[in-house]
């Protein structure tokens, strides 16, 4: 065996087809085309029938080399292969190349054009290899010093030192005396227009990111540029790899923090810094991959009051139902794309749950308090909570167990309530409340699904149900502040009005009329007239603080009295209740919901005092959104049956929100909940 003994721990060999005449060549690739660089100076570029982006601006790798290897930059596609064999083999190479086709979706044939091959022992490229490689009709191949080989047919070039690269696809620029290594993304159309924007990390060393900075006319939609899954196969890190987008009211450095809000983009600055709940995120692997809409300053409004920005599409059903309002593009992306993982929204009054349950995917309202929302363009500070739509109820558990870490729980100061403790147990609840106030589901197809699913818990776990009123049982309460919903309800308000107003509000009306002549800012009519006649002698600081304490008092109540913990259970009760349309469609456009067997969402039901979705903000308990099933509708937009999802709500005491992903985990094992898919079907 002829070992190549060369100082530098690499070297890069020019294929020499010719010698090898007789080998067929196999692999057809198609050209790398050059499309345009962004703002940032990153390359844009297509390769089949893809678009990428390449971040050129800042390398992934810088290194020297001793020839000049070329004298233009032009970029070329690369895959670096990384393999454990002492022995590589025509089969290694076919099989690792295998595994990265069927494991990745940024990954094609087309990167096959230059080759760089590391072992992490010492090993031999044998013939069948090479002749393989000479098959691929490469461009040029790297070998790491570690690797020998009997084939003598590359002339060496050596690079100066070692290349530091996690496997997968790249693009290498040849300039003279040094080769360069970029990270590719792919480029997404948001053909549902979830996202106001793509974004990636900039890799320049200070923690920025960028937006994509481009259009393509192919496609009107926002791009949104996803890494190689290959990238994170090596990385031990619970949510390695994992493609996230975040609600476009959390800070991440480099980007502009909008709240839904061109004007508001334009009072403020990029943002210096990240979220730490954000940064929890890229700390534990993740890959945050743009920014989504929200409704206006996290508000609640109706699709048809959307105006600074056009209203995102839900894939379910006809493609014309609602996504609700705060995090719809979160709720909906999920629901629309394999390629996106995970995607962070918030939730004050219903914002992240009423999304789940439209798109019929999971996500949760947790305990108030469990996750910092510092940096985090805030509706009510002590309302406000953070979380994450998934498909799968395995990933979203591990998601939540992963990034719910104690260090970043809210302080009692802010929250006005206790200090949260959290125990991951499997005390699991021994009763099952059903609030006949808000169930059964309004399509009795639905409620089918809802009673087999209770039928599975009551199996599974041993537990009874207790049929209740909650409105008639909070007002029977014997304390004058617990027992009044009104006085409950009122004191959310205070907390949420008086937050907007000081931090957003009246920063932008004072702004917009300094810059504008007097002039007021342009928002969304369902922000307009509260801003307008907001009165300052009623809700302020003072009304604030005392606005605290009665939701604590509340809390209290509710915590001692209605779900409550025992030796035997972290919440003795899980209760049910449908924040969503109880199996009935609810559509963007606003006469269709008037029709027939369709409804409006956020209906307050007849005997209730307030909707389901305000009792955890009042009570500051966890309610999860997760979907059970789906039943058919004719559709006055397709003109076709169509199936909207069903999901219900699960609720327990504030602080046994991982008794609940628990209890959840079991449900999966018994295939009582399942994954989801994306598209028009969530089963």
């Amino acid at each position: 065996m002829a070992r190549r003994l060369v100082l530098s721990t690499l070297f890069v060999a020019l294929l020499d087809t010719s010698s090898v005449s007789a080998v067929p060549v196999s692999h057809k690739r198609n050209p790398f085309t050059f499309v345009q660089l962004n703002p940032y100076g990153d390359t844009t570029f297509e390769l089949g029938n893809n678009f990428y982006l390449a971040n050129t601006k800042h390398p992934k790798a810088v290194i020297s080399t001793d020839i000049n290897t070329r004298s233009d930059s032009s970029l070329i596609p690369i895959t670096v292969i990384q393999t454990n064999s002492s022995t590589i083999s025509k089969g290694v190479l076919e099989s690792t190349i295998a595994s990265y086709l069927a494991g990745d979706d940024v990954f094609t044939r087309d990167f096959l054009e230059t080759l760089y091959i590391s072992s992490s022992v010492e090993a031999t490229l044998d013939a069948s290899a090479a002749e393989y490689l000479t098959s691929l009709n490469s461009s040029y191949l790297f070998l790491e010093s570690s690797i020998s080989s009997k084939e003598t047919k590359f002339p060496p070039v050596t690079l100066r030192s070692k290349v530091e690269l996690p496997a997968g696809p790249y693009v290498v620029s040849l300039e003279k005396d040094t080769v360069k290594f970029s990270s590719v993304y792919r480029l997404y159309p948001d053909t549902f227009r979830t996202f106001l924007y793509g974004a990636y990390d900039s890799n320049d060393g200070e923690s920025n990111h960028n937006p994509v900075g481009v259009f393509l006319p192919k496609f009107w939609d926002p791009l949104i540029p996803v890494p190689s899954r290959i990238y994170s196969w090596a990385d031990d890190r619970p949510l390695a790899g994992e493609r996230v987008a975040i609600k476009d009211l959390y800070d991440l450095k480099g980007l502009q923090t909008s709240g839904g809000s061109q004007a508001w983009a334009y009072i403020t600055p990029v943002a210096n810094g990240t979220a730490p709940s954000i940064q929890r995120i890229i700390d534990l692997g993740g890959v945050i991959v743009g920014k989504q809409k929200l409704a206006q300053f996290a508000s609640g409004a109706n699709p048809w009051e959307f105006q600074d920005e056009h209203y995102p599409f839900n894939p379910r059903g006809d493609g014309w139902l609602t996504c609700s309002a705060s995090s719809s593009g979160a709720g909906c992306s999920i629901a629309a794309y394999d390629w996106l993982d995970y995607a962070i929204g918030s939730d004050t009054g219903s914002s992240m749950r009423r999304p789940a349950a439209v798109s019929g995917t999971y996500g949760q309202r947790p305990s108030q308090g469990l996750m910092s929302l510092e940096r985090v363009m805030p509706l009510g500070g002590a309302t406000d909570t953070a979380g994450v739509f998934s498909r799968d109820p395995y990933k979203w558990i591990k998601f939540s167990k992963a990034w719910y870490t104690p260090t970043l729980h809210q302080s009692s100061k802010l929250t006005g309530l206790s200090t949260l403790e959290v125990p991951d147990t499997t005390a699991f609840p021994k009763t099952i409340l059903y609030p006949v106030e808000y169930l059964p589901l309004n399509n009795s197809a639905a409620e089918v699904i809802l009673q087999e699913f209770i039928a599975n818990m009551t199996r599974i776990f041993g537990m009874k149900v207790t049929k209740f009123n909650l409105t008639a049982t909070i007002q029977n309460a014997s304390d004058p502040i617990a027992s009044n919903l009104t006085t409950l309800s009122n004191a959310a308000s205070v907390i949420n009005g008086w937050t907007q107003w000081s931090v957003v509000a009246k920063p932008l009306i004072t702004a917009w009329k300094a810059l504008f002549d007097g002039r007021f800012p342009p928002i969304d009519p369902a922000r307009r007239s509260g801003w307008v006649n907001f009165n300052e002698s009623r809700i302020n600081e003072e009304a604030y603080a005392r606005a605290l304490v009665t939701k604590n008092v509340g809390v209290q109540w509710y915590e001692q009295n209605l779900q409550y913990s025992t030796p035997e259970s972290c919440s003795e009760s899980v209760m049910l209740y449908d924040i969503g349309t109880g199996g009935l469609p609810s559509f963007r456009e606003k006469e269709l919901n008037d029709s027939p067997g369709a409804t409006y969402l956020a209906v307050l039901p007849k005997t209730a005092k307030i909707t389901g979705a305000n009792i955890c903000p009042i009570f500051g308990c966890a309610d999860f959104t997760v979907p059970i099933g789906q039943v058919p509708y004719f559709s006055n937009v397709t003109f076709h049956e169509e199936m909207v999802p069903v999901t219900i709500n699960m609720v327990v005491k504030r602080g046994c929100d991982l008794m609940l992903y628990n209890m959840i985990e079991k449900l999966a094992d018994e295939g009582v909940l399942k994954t989801v898919k994306t598209g028009r079907t969530a089963f």
